[in-house]
């Protein structure tokens, strides 16, 4: 490595066909329009009651990453996302550490979205068993993948159309019963609580909440593949944020008012917590709807791990460009990063090939997802103050932007770290070890990457 970055056009191969509504379409596919369904439970029992505003703060929070992310993006406008950010700001051993710990999650967040998929099918057609609708799921996203990212972002619109049409069919019949029944719970309960209200029980429900957003800064990964330059990335970073809050807003708003059961029955009753929005809707709305949201988590789920897929192979991609790791993930055919693609996807399905046979794979899956990124959001906010003020890169820094933001930032991220499972951190602790050793053998290279 000579410490330079080579730009896009010099050996990238990639293509710039994706617009604006791509990139869209990418971050809220990975992100699910309806990702509070399974967490809904244990973030009213967590809150007190006050899921909505679980959520508000937590965009809020997720707001200070969004911030950094486009930041960067116009210093950096690449396929390494987060590898190529730290690599700016922070030099080449912080860079690797960032896009290493990044492939943690971009592995294993689509094996448990595969996973998801599989059960799914599994309910509606319990004679095949969910490992086979896992694998398949697995196997008609990497087809897709491989066809092309942009003929793979027009097959996602139609699942995410899908998806949002489905979500609005549940917003309408619930306004329906509340207009008709009337509200279960009071109607600012979401907001306040139905309860004695708790800020720290609110700060702590933040930490689960903050992990439904995980996948809207897959959007950076396709930096060179836009075309319109890194604004429109920024701009799709940002409103894919604030998109996606706005929705899981309205949604636990609204099963909140209709949830029979008080934040303090699901709180002694653990067991209740996983189905708590799927009873709701049963108790409010009838089974059919139920049926309805649960075939749309199943598509939803498999088109999540496409995008997790793509954003993945691109950091595969960028990492074997840039020589930290084997230079053939680098290689690509028609603009597509093929062998990066079946890399992922062949980790991706052994992951969720094993969990699916076995009863405790999921609890496996999900307990480890989430460090990878959120330690690698760290660096990114690192790479901030390091490009803009520590080294002054582009003149004086605005200490607002460059400082204060991303330092808050950083700091909620700890806290959510500090908050995940025992094996969530040994896991993050053992794949940072190993990354620490693939990094001194190959040497970390001598500083910052030159502007």
């Amino acid at each position: 490595m000579d410490g330079e970055t080579a730009g896009p056009s010099d050996h990238s191969g990639l293509r710039r066909t994706l617009g604006f509504r791509d990139l869209v379409v990418y971050g809220l596919l990975f992100i699910a329009p309806m990702a509070p369904v399974g967490v809904f439970g244990t973030l009213d029992a967590k809150s007190h009651g006050a899921v909505a505003l679980v959520y508000v703060v937590a965009t809020v929070a997720m707001a200070f990453t969004a911030s950094s992310y486009a930041q960067m993006v116009r210093v950096a406008p690449q396929a390494g996302s987060v590898f190529a950010y730290a690599r700016k700001g922070l030099g080449e051993g912080p860079g690797f550490v960032a896009g290493w710990m990044a492939m943690l999650d971009y592995l294993l967040i689509p094996a448990v979205a595969y996973l998801f998929a599989g059960i799914a099918m599994e309910a509606l057609v319990p004679e095949v068993h969910r490992w086979v609708w896992t694998g398949l799921a697995v196997v008609v996203t990497t087809l897709l993948n491989l066809w092309g990212v942009r003929a793979a972002a027009r097959v996602g619109f139609a699942v995410l159309a899908l998806e949002v049409v489905v979500l609005l069919v549940f917003v309408v019949s619930a306004a329906v019963v509340l207009v008709r029944d009337g509200a279960t719970r009071d109607w600012w309960s979401p907001l306040t609580g139905d309860g004695t209200f708790s800020l720290a029980a609110v700060v702590g429900a933040v930490s689960v909440a903050v992990l439904s957003y995980l996948g809207f800064d897959a959007i950076a990964a396709f930096a060179e593949e836009v075309t319109g330059g890194s604004a429109k990335v920024a701009r799709a970073l940002l409103f894919c944020l604030v998109l996606a809050g706005a929705l899981f807003v309205a949604q636990t708003w609204l099963v909140a008012l209709l949830e029979p059961v008080s934040s303090a029955e699901l709180a002694a009753d653990p067991g209740k917590q996983g189905s708590a929005f799927y009873d709701a809707v049963d108790a409010s709305v009838g089974g059919w709807l139920h049926d309805l949201v649960a075939v749309s988590k199943a598509i939803g789920a498999a088109f999540a791990a496409l995008a997790g897929q793509a954003a993945g192979s691109r950091l595969l991609f960028a990492m074997g460009r840039e020589g930290r790791l084997p230079h053939a993930l680098a290689r690509t055919d028609s603009g597509v990063p093929r062998v990066a693609l079946l890399v992922s996807a062949t980790v991706t399905m052994v992951a969720a090939v094993w969990a699916a046979r076995r009863d405790d794979g999921l609890d496996h899956l999900v307990s480890v997802v989430d460090v990878g990124a959120l330690t690698a959001f760290v660096l990114l906010h690192a790479s901030v103050v390091g490009w803009f003020a520590v080294r002054r890169a582009e003149g004086p820094p605005h200490w607002l932007r460059h400082v204060a933001v991303p330092v808050v930032g950083a700091a909620i991220l700890v806290a959510v770290i500090v908050e995940a499972s025992v094996a969530a951190q040994v896991v993050g602790v053992i794949w940072l070890g190993v990354g620490l050793v693939v990094l001194a053998v190959q040497g970390a290279g001598r500083g910052p990457v030159k502007g």
